[in-house]
């Protein structure tokens, strides 16, 4: 019996906003790579995102392993941008003492 080689594409795509995502799914590259830099196996990966298969969680992580420096600078690129919406939406909407707005509001409406 022969075995038949077979390359498996990488799961992953870029959506309209830059972001890339594990195929057909919403589960980010991000959350992928995080956890699998944070000890867990890609089974526990697949228990906590029941939308992923497991084997588009291996070909994740070999993508990951295969190509570390960009995947790490597409992830600073991210956290860039996430510092930059965070910062201005503070800009907008101070959070300074938002707990005791929203609960004066609350006991206005009672």
């Amino acid at each position: 019996m022969t075995l038949a080689i077979a390359l498996e594409p990488t799961p992953i795509e870029t959506d309209a906003h830059g972001v890339v995502r594990v195929a057909k799914t919403r589960i980010t590259l991000d959350t992928v790579v995080t956890a699998f830099l944070e000890g867990c196996t890609p089974e526990e990966i697949g228990e906590q995102y029941s939308s992923l298969q497991i084997s588009d969680i291996y070909l994740v992580i070999g993508y990951y392993l295969r190509h570390r420096d960009e995947v790490h600078a597409y992830l600073a690129e991210r956290q860039h941008q996430s510092a930059i919406v965070q910062q201005e939406t503070e800009q907008r909407f101070n959070p300074i003492g938002i707990r005791d707005r929203l609960l004066a509001r609350k006991n206005q409406y009672r």
